[in-house]
């Protein structure tokens, strides 16, 4: 499917979302309940040209960055280390099995008991997040091939060489898969702890506010911000991935053409 093509599906099929969403706000005709698209539009309009507004969104988008970057981190490291040594990867087990069966809330409620509020959301997020970091890397390590590691072995490569030059190279498709689905995560755990916690600055919090005053349209412009925030974070990484792709592809290719010269 051309691009073109895959464009227009996805405009007709928005263009569709938002015309079946007008039609049932028109039908129930009760604004607290469903408010249609202008009330909505409105409101999103007043919030961005607020005061508050930078300090909101730069507070949850802090909380985010922090939490994902604790996450990419401790996972890559512990998933490197859990994949190639088993004892701890069955000291880890128990802990990344529960922590992937218990529900957000109650990770979120616990931690309010636990913490402040503004640290709730970094900590949910980081308890939600780890696990799947870390058995995408632990995976990706155990993926390997063999034969290839008992190659550098028997050429006598150095650990340093072995690390940059097989193993993280092997592993980033790993890497992207598991910092892709962390990412998308960590927003909504974010905004859903700040929700319950009420910080003094977050998108979860003016979300809180506005039900408890009845204010369903500044709740759904909320929302739309959240929706936002989750849909750029998606492109800057992707666009992030692409550009570090295209860089490695170039060093490679000016490698292989030093490499030719010498002959």
């Amino acid at each position: 499917m051309n691009r073109t093509r895959r464009n227009l599906i996805l405009l007709f099929s928005s263009l569709g979302l938002l015309l079946l969403w007008q039609g049932i706000a028109k039908s129930v005709d009760i604004p607290v309940i469903m408010p249609s698209l202008g009330p909505i539009v409105r409101a999103l309009g007043e919030l961005a040209s607020g005061p508050a507004f930078s300090a909101n969104l730069l507070a949850t988008i802090l909380r985010a960055i922090r939490s994902f970057l604790i996450i990419v981190i401790t996972g890559t490291v512990l998933g490197l280390i859990g994949g190639r040594n088993q004892t701890v990867s069955l000291i880890l087990k128990p802990f990344v099995t529960t922590l992937k069966a218990t529900p957000v809330m109650s990770v979120i409620l616990l931690a309010f008991i636990w913490f402040s509020s503004g640290s709730v959301p970094l900590f949910s997020a980081f308890l939600m997040g780890f696990p799947v970091m870390y058995l995408q890397i632990e995976h990706g390590v155990k993926q390997l091939d063999p034969n290839l590691g008992e190659m550098c072995d028997l050429y006598d490569v150095p650990p340093k060489t072995k690390l940059f030059y097989y193993t993280l190279p092997s592993l980033a498709p790993w890497f992207v898969a598991g910092s892709r689905a962390t990412l998308s995560m960590i927003w909504k755990v974010v905004i859903a702890a700040e929700v319950l916690t009420v910080p003094r600055h977050g998108v979860g919090s003016r979300m809180q506010l506005a039900q408890v005053q009845l204010q369903t349209d500044v709740v759904l412009s909320w929302t739309l911000v959240a929706i936002a925030l989750t849909a750029l974070g998606d492109l800057f990484f992707e666009g992030v991935v692409s550009v570090v792709a295209k860089t490695r592809s170039t060093v490679q290719r000016r490698r292989v053409d030093a490499l030719l010269k010498r002959f």
